[in-house]
Formats: C-alpha cells, sequence, structure tokens
C-alpha cells in the first residue's frame, strides 16, 4: 500500500504561507505543498524529528485583509525537502476554515463531507 493509499483524509494544493515555531526554532515564511484537515506538509524545515512539537500559523490574505489560522501538532514525516506536521490542537473556528479550504479546493466535494461524516477529526479543539 503506498503513502497516498494510507491516508484517510483528502488533501489539496493551497497556495499560502505557514510559520512554524518549534522549541527554540521559528521558520517563516514557508510553503505549503499540501494542507488537509488534519495537517499540512511544509517544504523548507530540516533537522526535525519525528514526534517532535510545534505551532503552525496559517495565513490567509484576501485583498482587503489577513487571517491567522492557529493550530498546534506534531512532525510526523519527513524528508529532504520539508515536514509533514499531524494537527493535534485546534480551535473551532481554525477547523471551520480549514473545512472551506479543503472542501473547495478538493476535486471530490462530496469526498470531503464523506470523510466528516465517517471519521471526526482527532486531537482536540480548543477554545
Amino acid at each position: 500500500m503506498t503513502r497516498d493509499e494510507r491516508r484517510k483524509n483528502t488533501r489539496v494544493v493551497f497556495h499560502t504561507t505557514a510559520t512554524v515555531r518549534f522549541a527554540g526554532d521559528v521558520f517563516e515564511r514557508l510553503a505549503i505543498r499540501d494542507l488537509s484537515l488534519r495537517g499540512v506538509y511544509l517544504e523548507g524545515i530540516s533537522g526535525r524529528t519525528q514526534g517532535e512539537k510545534c505551532e503552525v500559523e496559517l495565513f490567509l490574505t484576501g485583498s482587503s485583509s489577513e487571517l491567522k489560522l492557529n493550530m498546534a501538532g506534531k512532525v510526523v514525516r519527513r524528508d529532504d525537502n520539508g515536514v509533514g506536521i499531524h494537527f493535534e490542537e485546534i480551535d473551532i473556528d481554525t477547523f471551520f476554515h480549514l473545512k472551506n479550504i479543503v472542501y473547495y479546493n478538493a476535486d471530490d466535494p462530496d469526498q470531503v463531507e464523506n470523510e466528516l461524516a465517517e471519521n471526526i477529526p482527532e486531537g482536540s479543539f480548543v477554545e
């Protein structure tokens, strides 16, 4: 089974930037390769270990405003290009925005709805 076949959530290409904070290190203006309701793959991070905790900020910029989405996560995958981060804590407003991003950028939006109905995201919601 390939890595893509094991994934349970729809991943979408979404062009924006992110900042990631690890204990003692900050990586800014990182490119996002793909995004899901449960995680993100970020390019340009090296030297991190699997299981390492971090804070992730995604920046959504519109014509007249900027929105920052905040999540807590951990490194679950790493390679020569970057890291995959699984979201462990997310506030309900951020989850709502992520859901819309994934839904409106997915090849099959109905699949996203099915995933939500079948699997409540792991991790915890914070206020």
